[in-house]
C-alpha cells in the first residue's frame, strides 16, 4: 500500500519545468489541412459556378433564339378543320 503513494508529493518533471505560470500565448502554427480542403472545394465550386452564369448570360444576348419544327401539312389540316376554318383549295 505505501508504494502506490510513494509519488505524492512530487511533481512530474514535465510540468516542474513550468513552475507556477501560466501560458496565456499560444503561437498559430498555420491552417488545419481540413480547412485548406474545404477553402480549395469551395473556391472552385464558386468559381464553377460563376462561371456558368456568366456563359449562360452570354449565351442568352448572343444565340439566335431556336427554331421551330416545321408542322407537318397533314397536322395543319387537322388543326383547321378542328377550329372548323375549311383548308384553302377543298
Amino acid at each position: 500500500m505505501s508504494d502506490e503513494f510513494e509519488f505524492a508529493n512530487q511533481v512530474p518533471p514535465s510540468f516542474d519545468r513550468l513552475g507556477n505560470k501560466i501560458i496565456y500565448e499560444t503561437e498559430a502554427k498555420g491552417f488545419n489541412p481540413g480547412l485548406m480542403v474545404l477553402l480549395l472545394i469551395g473556391g472552385l465550386l464558386l468559381i464553377f459556378l460563376v462561371g456558368n452564369y456568366v456563359l449562360y448570360s452570354y449565351a442568352q444576348k448572343t444565340l439566335p433564339p431556336r427554331k421551330k419544327k416545321p408542322i407537318s401539312k397533314k397536322k395543319m389540316k387537322r388543326e383547321r378543320l378542328k377550329q372548323g376554318v375549311s383548308a384553302p383549295g377543298e
